[in-house]
């Protein structure tokens, strides 16, 4: 059941992110420093050492047929698919004012649809106990909420009628694709190189604070925290 709850949680992260962000007493700006802080040692301490070890084992599993790089490739796809389509966003706000065309906020919603399923695919697919879940699971909650919160800053008005919703579905997607498909090696591979490269892009763009809107003190706490507790996790529960 532990998993049932996780994902309960993360569908009320995607529904109700801004309004809990926007009405917390700590405030937006330390909100997002503190996601963004998590998110940046998630990256380094987590999805980047992992991409490195799936490589290898792809490598080994596919023998002779495999270069040094397959995984990384798709990492990179997944970082110029994500700036491709950021930089139309930007190019339409610059045509139509401050808030994205709805047709292609649709579009935005869409992908981010996938991106949330393929997170949520690995997470539950994942050969991981509850306590692993729980802790990774941490992270990438507060990544959906930043996202969330960005896609409401891009249409508020689109964002709560269908946005929210869609990027609630990919998790729930992900979720029963997990439980009701077998466990798929290659599959969790390609996704999760692919997953590597979006969620950098994604977390160097939405959730490293700009000047104006970073707590420092909350950002750098935050990051060192995080890092120090994998590091001690992987190093005495090989985590």
């Amino acid at each position: 059941m532990g998993p049932f709850f996780v994902v309960v949680l993360f569908l009320i992260i995607q529904v109700f992110a801004s309004r809990v962000i926007s009405s917390s007493s700590i405030g937006k700006v330390k909100w997002m420093s503190f996601a963004g802080g998590i998110a940046v040692s998630y990256i380094f301490v987590y999805i980047l050492p992992s991409l490195h070890h799936e490589q290898q084992e792809f490598g080994d599993s596919a023998m002779e047929l495999a270069m040094e790089s397959e995984l990384y490739v798709l990492g990179l796809v997944g970082i110029i698919l994500f700036f491709v389509i950021n930089r139309l966003a930007e190019r339409h706000r610059h045509a139509k004012g401050n808030t994205i065309e709805d047709r292609f906020f649709f579009v935005q919603s869409l992908l981010f649809f996938s991106y949330n399923a393929l997170l949520s695919y690995i997470l539950f697919a994942g050969d991981q106990n509850l306590a692993q879940l729980l802790f990774y699971g941490m992270a990438a909650g507060l990544h959906f909420m930043a996202v969330a919160h960005d896609m409401y800053r891009e249409n508020a008005e689109k964002h709560r009628l269908y946005g929210r919703w869609m990027l609630a579905a990919g998790i729930l997607t992900g979720w029963l694709t997990a439980v009701l498909t077998p466990p798929s090696p290659f599959a969790l591979s390609i996704a999760f190189a692919f997953l590597a490269g979006s969620m950098t892009f994604n977390v160097i763009k939405n959730e490293i604070p700009s000047e104006g809107d970073a707590h420092l003190p909350t950002f750098v706490l935050s990051a060192g925290i995080y890092t120090a507790l994998t590091t001690l996790l992987k190093l005495f529960f090989n985590w």
